[in-house]
C-alpha cells in the first residue's frame, strides 16, 4: 500500500477515535466559554487534520504518480465517513444549529453517490470526484469547523454576526450538496438506468 492510500485509511481510524471522544464530552465535559465544549475543540484539531490528509493524500498521489484504484474509491469514501460522523455528533449536541433535515439531506446525497460508484465499480469504472463534489466538500469542512467551535471566532465578535455565517454555510452546504448530488446522477444516469 502506497504512502496516500496510508494517509487515507488514516482517515477512516480518526472516525471511531472522535466518536469516543463526542460520548466522553457530553457525558463529562463542561464547556470552556460559552457554546466551545472540551471535546468539539479537540474533535476540530482531528477533524482538521483529517481535511489536510485529505488534501495531502490527492497531493502525493498526482505529483508521485501515485493514483490508484482503491484510492479512487476509498479516499472520497473516508472524506464522506469522517463528515457524516462529525455531522451526526454536531445535530444531536444541546442547542444546535444543524437541523436534522441538512444532515439528512447530505447523508441522503452521499450514500446515493456511494450507490452509483458501487455500480460503476461492477462495470470496472470508477467514478472520481467531481469539481462541484471538491467544492461541496470544502464548504462542508469549514461548515463543521465553525460549528465545532461554536462560532468562534465570529461569535467573540458579534454573536448575530456568528449565527449569520454558520446558517449561511449550513445552508450552503446543503444546496451545494444537492446540486452536486443531481450532477452525479445525472452525469451517471446510464450506469444507473441500465441496472437490472
Amino acid at each position: 500500500m502506497n504512502l496516500p492510500n496510508k494517509i487515507t485509511v488514516f482517515r477512516f481510524i480518526l472516525i471511531p477515535i472522535i466518536i469516543v471522544i463526542s460520548v466522553i464530552d457530553s457525558l463529562y465535559a463542561e464547556p470552556l466559554i460559552e457554546n466551545l465544549w472540551v471535546g468539539n475543540l479537540i474533535i476540530f484539531v482531528l477533524f482538521a487534520v483529517g481535511a489536510f490528509s485529505d488534501f495531502l493524500d490527492g497531493y502525493l498521489a498526482r505529483k508521485h504518480n501515485l493514483v490508484t484504484t482503491f484510492g479512487k474509491f476509498m479516499d472520497p469514501l473516508a472524506d464522506k465517513m469522517l463528515v457524516m460522523t462529525v455531522l451526526i455528533i454536531l445535530m444531536v449536541q444541546q442547542d444546535s444549529k444543524l437541523a436534522p433535515w441538512v444532515v439528512i439531506v447530505i447523508m441522503a446525497r452521499e450514500f446515493m453517490v456511494m450507490g452509483i460508484r458501487t455500480l460503476a465499480a461492477g462495470e470496472n469504472k470508477i467514478i472520481a470526484a467531481s469539481k462541484i463534489a471538491k467544492v461541496k466538500t470544502t464548504v462542508q469542512f469549514f461548515m463543521v469547523f465553525i460549528l465545532l467551535l461554536g462560532g468562534v471566532p465570529f461569535a467573540l465578535i458579534n454573536e448575530t454576526l456568528s449565527n449569520v455565517i454558520e446558517y449561511v454555510l449550513i445552508y450552503a452546504a446543503a444546496i451545494l450538496t444537492i446540486v452536486s448530488g443531481l450532477d452525479y446522477f445525472i452525469k451517471n444516469k446510464e450506469i444507473v438506468l441500465k441496472t437490472k
